[in-house]
C-alpha cells in the first residue's frame, strides 16, 4: 500500500514538472465553449442591414468557442475566441479586456488576445458602438451585446482552467465548392501575371489545428481557417443561424462525439401498432410553472467543460460568396451583368444561388459539410507536430490618416472612412437599395442631398477617396456619436511555424494573398533562419474590432461593392500591408512594440437605443403560457417516418424576457419506459424554435418543427416548449414550459 502512494506522489511531481516546464515540446493547450444565442425575436440582424430582418427565432445556437495556448504556466500564451457573429466589436474586445483583467491581472491583455466572428448574417445585431452598424438595430441592444460579452469571457474562462500538456498538429488541403468570387469582374482588375500564379479566383485552402491532450493522448479541439461568406442564409430569414460555418461546427462536434461514444447495437425495431397505440394514450400537458434550471436539465450537450471543441473561423472572405450556382436575374432566369451585377438596370433583381436552390437552409447544410467533411479528413490525417516558440505583437494605428511609402517611393495617405454607391448597391448575396448598381461612379441629385443633410464631405475627402464617389463621409460624422472606427488594432500571434494575422475587416481573396506573401517574406529576410519557406500564414479577418472591407488598389478603380466599402481610401491595403510588415519585422528580430498607438475610444456612455424591452405580459383569458394551441396533426397513416415534419404550436411570451443561455426554447423528447429523455433541442439542425405575435389576439406563438432526420430511433416522441415571462416590467421572471401530445416514429 505504501508503495502505491509513492508511485502516486512520483506522479503528481512529474506531471505538474511537465506543467510548469511544457516539456517534451508540448505546449500548455485548453478549450472551451460557451453559448452567446442572443434574443431570438424583435432584434435586427447583423450583416445586411435589412430593417425588417428581426429576429423571430432561433435555427441552431449560437456559440463562442476559444482555445488557448501556452509555453508554460509563466511563459507566453495566447488566446483566440471565435464568435457564431457577423464580426468582432471594439466595444466587446474593450469590456472583455477590463473582465479578464479583473480576473486574471495582465495575464490577458489586448496584446494577446484575437476575438473573431465567422460572419453569419443570421444574428441579433446592436453590439458594435460606431453609428452606422447600428442604424437598422435601432441603436445599441444591451442584451445582445451582454450576450456576447459573457460568452467570450466565459469560454475563456473554461479554456483556462482546462490548461494542460498538450500537442499541437496542424494539416491543410483544399475545399471544394464551397465558395465563388462574387466580384469576379473586379478581381480582373488585378495584374494578369499576379493572377496566373493561382489556379483559381478564390482561396481553397483550409488550414487545421487539432490539439491533443498530452496525458490521455485525446483529442479535446480543432480549429480551422477558410474564406466563405456566413451568407447562406438570405436576407429575408429570420431564425438566429451560425450559418455555414456554425452548421459545419455543429457536424463536427456532433460527430466528434458520434466516434467516442458507445452505441446501442440493438437494431431490434418496436412494432409500430404498439408505438401508435402507446403514443394515442399520452395527451398534451396544459402549460406549467418550472425552474429555469428544466430548459437547462432538457439541454441535450451538456456544457460541463469536458466537450470536444470545433470551430470553423473565417479568412479573407471579403468577395467570396457561398451561393456557389452564381448569380441570376430574379425575373428572366438569366446571368447578371457581369459588371453591375443587376438585371435591367436594377440590383434588387440580380441574387446569388446557393447549392440547395431555393432552399437557404439546405444550401446552409451543403456549404457546412463541404466544409466538414474536408475538416474531418485533415483531422483524421493530421501528423505534422507544431512546436517553437509562442509569440505575439499588436498595436493600434489611426487608420485615417497612415503615410505609406509605395514602392516607387512615393508617398500617399489613407483617408477618413467613407462609403461610395456601390456600397448601397449590396452584393449577389444580399441586395441593397433600389436605384443603386455595383461599381457606380455619379451619385444622383436626390441621394446627393440627402448626402449633404447628413454631412457633406470635405474637399479634402472627395480627392483623398477617388475615384470613389463618397456617398457617405463616415469619418467626418460625429453625431450624436462617430459613425465609423478610425483607431484599428492589427496584431500577429504565433505559435511555432503558424502565423495568425488578426485582420479587423474583409480583406478580398488578392488583398490576402498580398498581405500573407508580405509578412511571410518579411519573417524570412529578417531573421537568422528562423522563418523559412515552412512559415505558414493564415488570415483571421473580422478580429478585435470591424471596419468593412479591403480590397486591392487595381480592385478599388471598379468601385464594386467591396471597393465602395474599403473605408480608408485607395491606399488601405497598402497601409495594411506596410503595417504588418512592420509588426513581422520586430516579431522576427525579437523587438518590442514600444509604441502601443492611440487607443479606441470606449462610447459605451454614449449609446442610444429606440428598440424597447417587452413590457410585460399575460397570455389570454382561460389560457396559460405553455398551454398547446395547435397540436401535432398526423399523417393519414397514423405515425411518422424520417423527413416527416411534425410541428406543434404553443402559447408562449416574448423569448426576451431570458435567452435560456445554455439551456432550450424547444425540445424533442423521446419515451423510454416510464421516462421522457431529451434527444434533441433548440442546438440541433432538426429541430426549428419559431416565435411570433397572434395576429388575432396579438399574443406570442412559439411553434417548434422538428425534421425527423434519418437517424432518429423508431419510438413514442412529443414536442416541448420552454419559455419565461413577466406580468409587468419591474415583476419577476416566472419560467413555464409545456409539451405536445405524444406520436409514433418508425
Amino acid at each position: 500500500m505504501a508503495q502505491n502512494y509513492v508511485i502516486v506522489a512520483l506522479g503528481l511531481v512529474v506531471y505538474a514538472w511537465t506543467w510548469m516546464q511544457g516539456a517534451h515540446g508540448e505546449y500548455l493547450i485548453g478549450v472551451g465553449s460557451y453559448d452567446m444565442t442572443g434574443p431570438a425575436a424583435d432584434v435586427n440582424m447583423m450583416g445586411y442591414a435589412n430593417p425588417l430582418q428581426n429576429t423571430a427565432g432561433i435555427h441552431f445556437r449560437l456559440r463562442a468557442r476559444t482555445f488557448i495556448v501556452a509555453e508554460s504556466l509563466q511563459g507566453p500564451r495566447f488566446v483566440f475566441v471565435n464568435l457564431d457573429a457577423g464580426m468582432a466589436s471594439q466595444l466587446l474586445t474593450i469590456k472583455v479586456l477590463e473582465r479578464l483583467n479583473s480576473r486574471f491581472g495582465n495575464l490577458y491583455t489586448e496584446e494577446n488576445v484575437a476575438i473573431s466572428g465567422t460572419h453569419t448574417h443570421a444574428g441579433p445585431g446592436g453590439y458594435l458602438q460606431y453609428v452606422v452598424y447600428s442604424v437598422t438595430s435601432l441603436g445599441f441592444v444591451k442584451q445582445s451585446f451582454d450576450a456576447i460579452a459573457n460568452a467570450i469571457e466565459q469560454s475563456i474562462i473554461q479554456a483556462h482552467n482546462n490548461l494542460k500538456p498538450g500537442s499541437i498538429f496542424m494539416n491543410t488541403g483544399d475545399v471544394k465548392d464551397a465558395g465563388i468570387n462574387r466580384s469576379p469582374s473586379a478581381y480582373l482588375q488585378n495584374p494578369a501575371d499576379e493572377r496566373a500564379r493561382y489556379p483559381t479566383n478564390v482561396d481553397t485552402q483550409m488550414t487545421l489545428m487539432r490539439f491533443v491532450d498530452g496525458a490521455s493522448g485525446k483529442n479535446i479541439g480543432a480549429f480551422s481557417w477558410f474564406p466563405t461568406h456566413g451568407t447562406s442564409m438570405s436576407n429575408q430569414n429570420k431564425l438566429i443561424s451560425g450559418d455555414n460555418k456554425g452548421v459545419a461546427a455543429r457536424l463536427f462536434e456532433d460527430w466528434f462525439a458520434s466516434q467516442n461514444n458507445s452505441t446501442n447495437t440493438n437494431s431490434t425495431v418496436p412494432d409500430i401498432g404498439q408505438l401508435m397505440k402507446k403514443a394515442q394514450s399520452i395527451k398534451a400537458t396544459r402549460g406549467k410553472d418550472c425552474k429555469k434550471l428544466a430548459s437547462q436539465a432538457s439541454k441535450v450537450r451538456k456544457n460541463d467543460g469536458s466537450l470536444f471543441v470545433g470551430a470553423f473561423c473565417q479568412s479573407n472572405v471579403g468577395d467570396v460568396s457561398p451561393n456557389v450556382l452564381g448569380a441570376f436575374c430574379i425575373d428572366s432566369g438569366k446571368p447578371c451583368d457581369f459588371n453591375r451585377s443587376s438585371c435591367h438596370g436594377n440590383d434588387q433583381l440580380c441574387v446569388g444561388r446557393g447549392p440547395g436552390y431555393p432552399d437557404e437552409i439546405l444550401s446552409t447544410k451543403i456549404i457546412g459539410e463541404r466544409q466538414f467533411k474536408t475538416a474531418v479528413k485533415l483531422f483524421e490525417s493530421t501528423s505534422e507536430e507544431l512546436s517553437g516558440k509562442i509569440d505575439y505583437r499588436h498595436v493600434y494605428l489611426n487608420f485615417t490618416d497612415i503615410e505609406v511609402e509605395l514602392d516607387s517611393n512615393k508617398v500617399v495617405k489613407t483617408c477618413p472612412a467613407a462609403l461610395g454607391p456601390g456600397f448601397a448597391a449590396g452584393t449577389t448575396d444580399g441586395p441593397g437599395l433600389f436605384g443603386f448598381q455595383q461599381g457606380d461612379t455619379k451619385i444622383n441629385p436626390f441621394w446627393k442631398n440627402v448626402r449633404d443633410f447628413l454631412t457633406k464631405p470635405s474637399q479634402y475627402q472627395v480627392d483623398c477617396q477617388n475615384p470613389k464617389p463618397v456617398l457617405l463621409s463616415t469619418g467626418e460624422m460625429f453625431y450624436p456619436y462617430p459613425w465609423a472606427p478610425a483607431i484599428l488594432p492589427i496584431q500577429i500571434l504565433r505559435l511555432g511555424k503558424l502565423i495568425i494575422l488578426s485582420v479587423p475587416g474583409e480583406l478580398t481573396t488578392m488583398a490576402g494573398r498580398r498581405l500573407r506573401e508580405a509578412v511571410k517574406e518579411t519573417l524570412k529576410s529578417s531573421s537568422n533562419g528562423e522563418f523559412d519557406d515552412e512559415t505558414h500564414v493564415v488570415i483571421a479577418g473580422l478580429t478585435n474590432t470591424y471596419s468593412q472591407y479591403i480590397a486591392t488598389f487595381e480592385e478599388y478603380q471598379q468601385q464594386r461593392y467591396e471597393a465602395a466599402s474599403t473605408l480608408y481610401g485607395p491606399h488601405t491595403l497598402s497601409a495594411y500591408i506596410q503595417e504588418f510588415k512592420k509588426l513581422a519585422q520586430a516579431m522576427a528580430e525579437g523587438e518590442n512594440i514600444t509604441i502601443k498607438g492611440p487607443s479606441p475610444p470606449d462610447l459605451s456612455s454614449v449609446q442610444i437605443s429606440f428598440l424597447l424591452d417587452p413590457l410585460g405580459e399575460s397570455p389570454p383569458k382561460g389560457v396559460k403560457f405553455g398551454d398547446i394551441k395547435e397540436d401535432v396533426a398526423f399523417p393519414k397513416r397514423g405515425y411518422f417516418t424520417k423527413g416527416d415534419t411534425p410541428s406543434a404550436t404553443f402559447w408562449s411570451a416574448n423569448p426576451r424576457y431570458d435567452l435560456l443561455t445554455e439551456g432550450t426554447f424547444a425540445a424533442v423528447e423521446r419515451l423510454q419506459g416510464e421516462r421522457w429523455i431529451s434527444v434533441y433541442d433548440d442546438d440541433d439542425l432538426s429541430l426549428f424554435f419559431k416565435w411570433k405575435v397572434d395576429n388575432s389576439s396579438l399574443h406570442g406563438l412559439a411553434t417548434i418543427e422538428w425534421e425527423i432526420p434519418n437517424d432518429a430511433v423508431s419510438g413514442v416522441y412529443r414536442l416541448k416548449h420552454f419559455g419565461a415571462t413577466r406580468t409587468t416590467i419591474i415583476s419577476p421572471i416566472n419560467y413555464f414550459t409545456g409539451a405536445s401530445s405524444a406520436f409514433a416514429v418508425q
